[in-house]
């Protein structure tokens, strides 16, 4: 049944829509995370090594289309049910124009991280998120900083050492920490003005001031007066180290916030006594 359909999504951008070796399982989370019908994911086959399965999210199922790699005349092809195609490309596209069973494809899903940690932070471009909180991945814009978007639709970035891949396992074992810690906190008394301390990582225990070193570019939000900017090379004088990864120092004469995954510690500063 062929349909008139004008969806946006781009069938060459493989790195939109392959998500390499991911488990059946870990398949229908993602999908069934997801809003809209039509949305889809290519995987690799875990049963046919060398084929490749179409995951689909329709009307009230997860659908899994082997698509076997074959050789005919001569050539590669890629087929699924009864149709041939030379290239995945162009299968994702005849299927972006037709029903498969009670959908096309609408658009590639968004790749999703669950939080290793709780992060918060006082940079208006961040998204403040709760540990075991599903993310949805927009854009990997540095190694350590991507874009993503939550479930109430609120955009930001986030520090990719506090998120982990969302599969069954990373769920499982989140959900379990955060039930043990739920149990602890209620058969352990709570101390009058206690502060509980979460584990945030990559930070190091040292005597402070101390100086470190610019790792990466930060050019923050003009209308915060209190983030400092950083470029690759700047020596920061760090003067105090948040749990929540938010560090303050400063640089030559301006002092401000920073996030601590910008920065990294040396043990001989140039021309400092600290």
């Amino acid at each position: 049944m062929a349909g008139n359909f004008s969806y946006s999504f781009d069938p060459d951008d493989q790195e939109s829509w392959f998500f390499g070796d991911t488990k059946r399982d870990d398949t229908n989370l993602i999908l069934n995370s997801e809003g809209d019908t039509g949305v889809f994911l290519v995987r690799g086959s875990t049963s046919i090594i060398g084929d490749f399965v179409l995951c689909v999210k329709e009307d009230t199922k997860i659908s899994h289309y082997i698509i076997n790699k074959i050789t005919s005349g001569g050539k590669t092809m890629y087929k699924i049910g009864d149709k041939e195609f030379p290239d995945i490309p162009t299968l994702l596209t005849f299927y972006k124009n037709h029903y498969l069973d009670t959908t096309p494809l609408v658009r590639p899903a968004l790749r999703k991280v669950i939080g290793k940690y709780r992060f918060t932070s006082g940079d208006a471009d961040d998204l403040k998120f709760e540990k075991g909180e599903v993310l949805s991945i927009l854009r990997k814009d540095e190694d350590q900083w991507w874009t993503a978007r939550n479930s109430r639709g609120e955009e930001g970035q986030i520090p990719v050492p506090y998120v982990e891949e969302y599969t069954k396992e990373s769920k499982e074992a989140i959900e379990k920490e955060v039930k043990q810690k739920k149990t602890q906190s209620c058969e352990i008394p709570a101390q009058p003005y206690a502060q509980p301390q979460p584990v945030v990582p990559q930070i190091t225990q040292r005597q402070l001031p101390a100086m470190a070193r610019v790792i990466k570019d930060r050019i923050p939000n003009a209308y915060d007066p209190r983030a400092l900017e950083l470029h690759i090379g700047d020596m920061v004088k760090v003067i105090q180290t948040n749990m929540n990864g938010e560090w303050e120092g400063l640089v030559g004469e301006k002092q401000g916030l920073f996030p601590f995954t910008h920065v990294q510690f040396i043990d001989s500063p140039d021309g400092d006594g600290v």
